[in-house]
């Protein structure tokens, strides 16, 4: 899931005892009504309202709105384990070659209006989802999640065996982990008795697509709120959904609000509009003042990547020095990701050194990228030089080819602005002219998101957090060739490599070395070039309680309905 660098979100990887400030760790017994005014990302619109996405609304802005609507056929926990007591299903079993899935449904869950989330729900969702991924589906599709899974290909059948039993057939044995969090934690169901409302699926998916941009098409929902009304980039409001079956929200709305800037974040903080949100270190000075009203500041790692994307689509004019390893490790030797998570951050960030990060700590991560690419820029400019180019007029020119790029980058965020401009100062030190042009984030996922696009070279300002399509970081659906989350890179070893993670093997040790492999192999090719994993500094205000504990932060999705307020 995309999300812009330093966005309004964040995640619980330390106990709420941590955090400085007000009593958030348990809810007030007062607390009963109230209104949650939760800050969005700066300058990041909402735009898409169904639990199927499309590239360019694949958003964790859009997500974390969409869940608290929807109720995922599998939830993760802080501790990127299943939550059953707060999934669709209660039980997934599967047989010893990973062929075979049986998915059991709870039948505690109902929609809103009053029927049960059953099989028929689960099949329809996959039907829309199978379609969607087609590569001739109708605008606005395709659906993001192609590939991820071995979606659609690798799946044979999707069969109801019951109102609350699905079977699930793949082609082939495969790495049952791999498939729950790839394959099958995509499929969030839908209400089929009120989507399901065309005769083929091509006209089926024009009307998906038609009203996925419209949150007040989403009258039917099972999740722990239900749309009330939406204001395009001012507010989109919901209330509690009477009908869910989970822990009831006590809250009587809860908003998202739009903010233009850090800045005005900020200030809506101060006066009260805003009582969740975050602070920007480049405001790091307000922290104080803050805390002293009351506030509670707690900084949070997310499970996430955030990159510099390189444009090695086919139709980029330069996407054939990107195609160069060489090249791609001459840059990444010249960015100096301590000074940014220092400098820029404040010290509220780490370092990445490939696509799993340090901090949270889990399994997944291998020290040993760590020593692939030290800062080095007398080293990376010898290594261009070693191949063939030269100093002209500052910049690097070989033949016809010079290494004059234009940077987008996502706006709103004062963080990521400063990125922008260290990393254009520190590639011209190595002869890379960079120039800047930024945009909402919004405008610069699509941008990139799309293979005609022509009009940029290097991107900053997104990421990947690992909540969906993909939830098993093994690269599937960012780095394979053809990856829709991805921006051209393709090699045949790397699509090995993420094959062999999706194998059934014989022991957690066997699993975790193939795991290894692809995550240094992936490391040192840099189909991205890595850049920090930054935290947000969340901001809640001391009338708000149950904020920390319930944000679950494996995937950055809060559990909204555990969020109380007091003194109402």
């Amino acid at each position: 899931m995309l999300g812009a660098t330093g966005c309004g979100v964040f995640s619980q990887t330390q106990p709420a005892s941590h955090a400085t400030g007000g009593k958030v760790g348990a809810a007030s017994a007062s607390a009963n009504g109230g209104v949650i005014e939760y800050a969005v990302q700066p300058a990041t619109d909402l735009n898409w309202f169904l639990p199927l996405f499309t590239g360019p609304t694949d958003t964790l802005a859009n997500a974390q709105l969409v869940y608290q609507m929807f109720v995922p056929l599998l939830q993760l926990n802080n501790s990127y384990q299943i939550d059953w007591k707060n999934s669709i299903a209660e039980k997934v079993t599967y047989n010893s070659s990973g062929t075979v899935y049986h998915i059991y449904l709870n039948p505690k869950w109902k929609w809103s209006n009053g029927q049960p989330v059953t099989s028929a729900d689960l099949v329809f969702t996959w039907n829309v989802m199978k379609a969607a991924c087609a590569s001739n589906a109708p605008s606005p599709w395709p659906y993001v999640g192609v590939g991820t899974g071995d979606i659609p290909n690798g799946i044979k059948s999707v069969v109801a065996n019951g109102p609350y039993e699905v079977t699930v057939t793949l082609n082939q044995p495969t790495n049952q982990q791999w498939f729950i969090y790839n394959g099958l934690m995509q499929m969030t169901p839908m209400p089929a008795k009120y989507m399901d409302v065309k005769k083929n699926m091509t006209d089926e998916l024009k009307y998906l697509g038609s009203n996925g941009p419209n949150m007040m098409f989403d009258k039917v929902v099972d999740g722990p709120f239900e749309p009330v009304y939406a204001k395009d980039r001012q507010e989109w409001v919901l209330k509690p959904n009477p009908m869910y079956a989970g822990h009831k929200s006590t809250v009587s709305k809860l908003i998202f609000l739009y903010e233009g800037s850090n800045e005005s974040e900020l200030a809506a903080l101060r006066s009260g509009q805003v009582n969740v949100g975050y602070i920007d270190p480049s405001e790091i000075a307000a922290l104080p003042q803050l805390k002293a009203s009351g506030f509670t500041v707690a900084p949070e790692y997310m499970f996430a990547v955030f990159w510099t994307e390189m444009n090695m689509y086919p139709a980029s004019p330069n996407s054939k020095i990107f195609n160069q390893l060489y090249v791609r490790q001459a840059l990444m030797q010249a960015i100096n990701n301590d000074e940014i998570a220092q400098d820029i951050y404040k010290g509220y960030a780490v370092p990445l050194h490939g696509p799993i990060p340090p901090e949270p700590k889990t399994q997944f991560y291998d020290p040993a990228v760590a020593k692939l690419y030290p800062y080095n820029p007398s080293a990376a400019k010898k290594l261009l030089e070693a191949h063939g180019w030269q100093l002209k007029n500052g910049v690097m020119t070989k033949g016809n080819e010079k290494m004059n790029f234009t940077m987008i980058y996502a706006t709103g965020v004062e963080t990521t602005v400063q990125e922008a401009e260290l990393i254009q100062q520190e590639l011209a030190q190595i002869g890379v002219k960079v120039s800047l042009k930024g945009m909402p984030f919004d405008q610069l996922i699509s941008l990139t998101s799309n293979p005609k696009e022509t009009n940029w070279d290097l991107a900053l300002g997104s990421g990947w957090i690992y909540s969906g399509p993909g939830y098993y970081p093994s690269g599937d659906g960012l780095f394979n060739t053809g990856a829709p989350s991805g921006t051209g890179y393709s090699n045949p070893t790397e699509d090995a490599l993420i094959n062999a993670t999706h194998q059934p093997y014989s022991s957690t040790a066997e699993t975790m070395k193939h795991f290894y492999q692809y995550e240094y192999y992936t490391a040192e090719q840099l189909p991205m070039l890595w850049n920090v994993n930054n935290a947000t500094v969340a901001v809640i205000a001391p009338n708000v309680h149950n904020v920390l504990p319930y944000y679950n932060g494996a995937v950055g999705i809060p559990e909204m309905q555990y969020w109380t307020v007091s003194g109402q």
